[in-house]
């Protein structure tokens, strides 16, 4: 769950940033302000937006600017919805800028490396990216969704100068949320937990406490901190009582307390109002592990339909592939969509998936060094120490994978509640 959840957040603090800069360029003096609480005050930025934009292009149809705004509009919209059909209308919008003005334009770039970055197509985000930036070389958000593109890509270093520059330029929520991965990654969770502070510090609308609250909460929940956790979600629940990401903190909350009635119960409202993956997903381990299994089946089923409609609409993630795969026992299905991802971008996600797979593979010899690789960061993630002692315990280095799998459960007992039991009962066994 820890995998898909990281690259959710990119794609929303990246969604943040292009949504302040169309909201603004949009902005008119008699524009109602909204009332309503946290995620429905960015849905009614987002749609205000949208709405200026194209009551603007009925009277002025050649406005590259407008244009520009517009398709940045539809991905924050696309991220907020769940509804992978807007990145047609987003890049429908942004090409048709430059058409317009084909030379210069860095807002078209940049919301063009945006788009990328939610369709995971990492590489081509940079190159967008960059263009962005050689026309607007002093703009924040360039350099935020610079630096998304580089650390999924694994080029941790340019990545970590790219959020450095962000800091520079505009020390807001989204730089600080990003300088918050970095540090997770690199295993310093003090220093990220003052960093997604600072940004919840910075916050001044309520869909950016909600965002700090959320991952402050993930934070602590990923370092088996249950009670902070559970603080910082319902601290956000008080700002929109239906915000579906911190509820479904509260629901993983409540399963970690062995409540899975109450985690069911709150997942299944969760996926009726939001079916995407990563909640979908969720649901059907947390089925699995309550016994549910042909309940579990029927929500991987809804999940493979959403993951075919996002291909449709361009998006590339054979590594969510790779890890439903090896969750639903079909290792070589896993194994194959790992070593595609591999091939696009070595990132310690990516290093994960390809040594599970290649260890449901029985191929543990090769998984290893992989493993190695996810660890190699210092990075505080029990998935990884999880999956490092299953491959140590399967080539019988008994000590290494006793302290492995260890590490998984004082980092985080209830990091996933399938794979959480099985460690603690691979650990007792080694014992």
């Amino acid at each position: 769950m820890n995998r898909r959840k990281i690259i959710a957040a990119l794609a929303i603090a990246a969604g943040a940033a292009l949504l302040a800069t169309t909201a603004t360029a949009l902005s008119r003096g008699d524009d109602p302000v909204p009332t309503a609480a946290g995620a429905a005050v960015a849905r009614s930025d987002v749609q205000r937006a949208i709405s200026a934009a194209q009551e603007r292009l009925r009277r002025v149809p050649g406005d590259a600017a407008t244009w520009a705004s517009l398709g940045s509009a539809y991905v924050e919209q696309a991220r907020i919805t769940g509804d992978p059909t807007y990145y047609g209308k987003a890049q429908g919008a942004l090409e048709t800028s430059l058409r317009h003005k084909p030379d210069g334009n860095g807002p078209a770039h940049l919301g063009l490396g945006a788009l990328a970055n939610a369709r995971h197509d990492f590489a081509a985000a940079r190159d967008q990216a960059e263009l962005a930036r050689a026309a607007l070389p002093d703009t924040a958000e360039v350099y935020g969704v610079l630096a998304d593109a580089l650390t999924q890509l694994g080029k941790s270093d340019e990545a970590r100068a790219a959020v450095q520059r962000m800091l520079d330029l505009e020390p807001g929520v989204p730089a600080f949320t990003r300088a918050a991965y970095d540090f997770e990654q690199r295993g310093d969770v003090d220093a990220a937990r003052q960093a997604l502070t600072r940004a919840l510090d910075a916050s001044s609308s309520p869909s950016d406490t909600l965002f700090c609250r959320y991952h402050l909460g993930e934070l602590a929940f990923d370092n088996g901190d249950l009670d902070e956790a559970s603080s910082q979600y319902e601290q956000g629940l008080l700002v929109d009582p239906l915000d579906p990401a911190l509820l479904q903190g509260r629901a993983k909350i409540a399963a970690a307390r062995g409540d899975l009635g109450t985690a069911i119960t709150g997942y299944a409202a969760i996926v009726a109002r939001v079916p995407s993956p990563q909640y979908l997903h969720e649901y059907a381990l947390l089925l699995r592990a309550s016994g549910r299994t042909d309940d579990a089946a029927r929500q991987f089923d809804l999940l493979a339909q959403q993951e075919r409609l996002l291909a449709a609409a361009g998006s590339i993630d054979d590594m969510a592939v790779s890890v439903v795969a090896a969750d639903r026992g079909d290792s070589a299905t896993s194994l194959a969509a790992a070593e595609r991802e591999w091939n696009r971008r070595q990132h310690p996600l990516v290093a994960d998936a390809l040594a599970w797979a290649l260890h449901l593979t029985g191929r543990d010899a090769e998984a290893l060094p992989f493993a190695e690789r996810a660890a190699a960061t210092g990075w505080r993630n029990a998935t990884f120490a999880y999956h490092r002692g299953m491959i140590l315990r399967a080539l019988g280095r008994t000590a290494e994978a006793r302290s492995a799998l260890d590490s998984a459960v004082r980092t985080n007992p209830h990091f996933s509640p399938v794979d959480g039991p099985a460690a603690r009962a691979a650990l007792d066994g080694l014992r």
